[in-house]
């Protein structure tokens, strides 16, 4: 039974009452190890199940607790995921959390803050299990590493180091996206205006020389499953794509500017742009049908799905 559904006077309501208070925190953990909001609700919804089979009698900090769960969830899945990966993958971009472009939620207002974006989760695709584990308790969530040690059956010194290779990394490959959110849009709405023109000199102009194009069509589409590199490359793309303007709807995706493309208002596409020194550095697209009709069912569903 999920803790969702538990608002009357049951023997439960008071312990689901007591989970709720730590939910948003734990499925923000969840998600930045995951890079999936459907695993992520899945790690909750078992630190739920384990908490009300053992009640918390016993339990000294609850929101501990249920965040070791979570973790040591997360951590197992991530393993799986490893282990499944013989053969080299094609692109893949994580779950985005999108939501309006005017008024940020308190979920977008946290990624933002983190500067979580989609950029820096494909990086943190790439680590190995217990360094994503490390880097994201420690370095997001300010976990003490002796924690972090007993959760990856390591010395505290161990775990440190963990962490340390994954910063090492992060900072060396994913982009410092800019602060200042209007300046940000400015650059992503300069770069659709000389799409829809077919200005491809004006795009080489707000994409940065060696900017990044990730696109996962998924197993549906994978003729949309692309990783292009350069100004001009991605430019050329873009060109082909001008007709996309009068679809898009500006959103924001993981705190950062995008856009939903939606034909006849059915979301098809979703895109999230990193800007960085002025120029944008990253663009990932999601195009999955799958996944963009369960993140996105509807343009009426932004603001009520992701604001929550």
């Amino acid at each position: 039974m999920s803790p969702n559904a538990l608002h009357d006077d049951t023997a439960g309501d008071g312990l689901a009452r007591r989970f709720e208070v730590h939910r948003p925190r734990l499925r923000a953990v969840a998600y930045r190890m995951l890079g999936s909001v459907a695993e992520a609700d899945d790690a909750v919804q078992e630190a739920w199940l384990r908490l009300q089979r053992t009640g918390s009698d016993g339990i000294d900090e609850l929101g501990a607790w249920l965040r070791t769960v979570v973790s040591r969830v997360c951590l197992d899945m991530l393993r799986s995921r490893s282990s499944r990966r013989e053969e080299p993958q094609g692109v893949h971009v994580p779950d985005p959390v999108v939501g309006p472009a005017e008024e940020p939620g308190p979920e977008q207002e946290a990624l933002l803050a983190d500067s979580v974006g989609l950029a820096l989760l494909v990086i943190l695709d790439a680590l190995d299990p217990a360094e994503r584990l490390a880097f994201v308790l420690h370095d997001m969530f300010a976990v003490p590493f002796d924690e972090i040690a007993a959760l990856t059956d390591r010395s505290p010194a161990a775990a440190r180091q963990l962490a340390s290779r994954a910063r090492r990394r992060v900072q060396g490959s994913a982009p410092r996206p800019d602060s200042d959110p209007a300046a940000r849009r400015r650059i992503v709405d300069a770069f659709f205006a000389a799409a829809r023109d077919g200005d491809v000199e004006a795009l080489v102009a707000v994409l940065a020389p060696d900017v990044v194009l990730r696109s996962d069509g998924g197993t549906r589409r994978p003729a949309a499953t692309v990783e292009v590199r350069g100004a001009r490359t991605v430019a050329s793309r873009a060109i082909m794509f001008s007709h996309m303007g009068p679809w898009t709807r500006r959103v924001l995706v993981n705190g950062m500017p995008g856009v939903v493309v939606a034909p006849d208002g059915v979301p098809e596409t979703i895109m999230a742009f990193t800007v960085s020194d002025g120029l944008i550095v990253a663009i990932d697209a999601l195009s999955d049908p799958d996944r963009v009709a369960r993140l996105v069912p509807s343009l009426d569903t932004i603001r009520s799905d992701t604001d929550s």
